[in-house]
């Protein structure tokens, strides 16, 4: 494979840039800078000084032996000065070493992958990391890429290959001293795998919105204070305000961390009949949005909620409470039950946050109902006695296979490219 490098830290001026290089010939790039490579995992100040660009910089440079870096292959980290002209220059002198070639998104990642040093869900889990922004998002990343998945997958596999030679020793040696009897043994291994599988795919959806955010809709109609309260809890001018009915034509979304949950505040056009053509679209697209969401705030005003109906879940509650005589209710504008409304639904969210399971990508989801469905199958077979146990053996083994690709042990070229692309280069 060709030796690759990238910048690894995020690209513009910074105190200290990293600069990997990882691939056979690695440590080549040693001798074009003129000094000799420290021990593997030890550090050692170095300065970089090239045949034609004279010195560079002094560096930190850091290196791994194969097996023993994230990509499983020869390292060389080079821990320059932040300044993007020494990284240019560096990166400059790299690309011209023969069999050197910058790294393509994600690809050191990839090589990580294909060295066995990363399972398929811990690459996925990974990308979360990087892309985590609450303290729950950082969580449930790092319970994918410390290989928790790829944990109750191996549970599930070791389970059902004993099953299969459970049932194929019936098969096959039917004629001696082997228990016929067998469908106990493998309907209790069966039924626990099932049930476990279950509980992963039914904590899909918490765990997928942990991961991209929950959604919470403020509905409610024309002028009930819906842009107002925003702003507040946004704690800017996020929304136009207005005592003009209808002001809010499109769906104006404020993401926020909600003590460690990512919650995207949405404030939507006012419900009510209109014959504007424009204020129509949007108060169809807050429909949309309000439907969809986690969660609905829904504000009292001049109007009732005829065109969408709270559910027993959604929080109802009065606007404007600076404008009523009781002060009940919510004002942005004052601030006054705006802390309340956020623990209310702060609430809400944690308690259905506790249900996440490991599965928060599409991909895991699929595979895995794919994986269960074949289960089902087995097991029926399975019941019906030892004329059927050929065909719950062939579902069992297609079961296996499905969790092969659950941490791309196979079939997984279609998918990695789609996975890759939202790496960034140097990772």
């Amino acid at each position: 494979m060709d030796t690759i490098f990238a910048l690894a830290t995020a690209p513009g001026k910074s105190g200290v840039a990293v600069i990997r290089v990882s691939g056979p010939e690695a440590l080549s790039c040693c001798s074009v800078f003129g000094f000799e490579p420290p021990e593997p995992r030890k550090t050692a100040l170095r300065k970089l000084v090239h045949q034609t660009r004279g010195f560079l910089d002094e560096v930190l440079v850091l290196t791994f032996e194969e097996r023993a870096s994230f990509t499983g292959e020869r390292v060389v980290e080079l821990h320059t000065h932040g300044s993007i002209a020494i990284i240019n220059s560096v990166l400059d002198c790299l690309k011209d070493i023969p069999g050197y070639r910058p790294a393509a998104a994600g690809e050191f990642t990839r090589r990580a992958l294909n060295n066995g040093r990363l399972d398929l869900t811990q690459v996925e889990a990974l990308a979360d990391l990087i892309d985590a922004e609450t303290e729950m998002q950082r969580k449930q990343a790092l319970n994918g890429f410390t290989g928790r998945l790829r944990e109750k997958s191996e549970t599930w596999r070791t389970d059902l290959i004993h099953a299969v030679s459970l049932l194929e020793a019936t098969i096959d040696f039917a004629d001696e001293e082997v228990p016929v009897d067998v469908s106990a043994d493998v309907e209790l291994r069966l039924a626990s795998v099932i049930k476990t599988m279950d509980h992963e795919i039914n904590g899909f959806g918490i765990a997928e919105r942990v991961r991209t955010g929950f959604e919470v809709a403020i509905v409610g109609p024309p002028n009930a204070g819906k842009s107002t309260l925003l702003n507040a809890l946004a704690g800017r001018d996020a929304a136009i305000t207005s005592e003009v009915a209808g002001t809010t034509r499109d769906v104006i979304e404020v993401r926020m961390d909600l003590e460690s949950l990512p919650v995207t505040f949405l404030d939507t056009a006012g419900l009510r009949d209109t014959e504007d053509m424009v204020e129509s679209i949007g108060i169809e697209r807050a429909m949309t949005r309000a439907v969809s969401a986690d969660l609905r705030v829904f504000l009292k005003g001049d109007g009732g909620f005829d065109k969408l109906v709270p559910l027993d879940h959604d929080i109802v509650v009065e606007g404007k409470s600076d404008l009523r005589s009781d002060g009940a209710g919510v004002s942005g504008l004052t601030g006054a039950g705006v802390q309340k409304l956020i623990e209310d639904v702060k609430t809400y969210l944690l308690s259905h946050a506790t249900s996440a399971g490991l599965v928060s990508h599409e991909r895991q989801k699929l595979v895995l109902e794919e994986g269960r469905d074949a289960l089902k199958k087995a097991l029926s077979f399975t019941q019906a006695g030892p004329g059927t146990y050929d065909l719950a053996s062939e579902e069992l083994r297609s079961a296996i296979v499905t969790l092969e690709r659950l941490v791309g042990r196979v079939d997984v070229e279609d998918v990695l490219d789609k996975v890759f692309s939202s790496f960034c280069i140097g990772k």
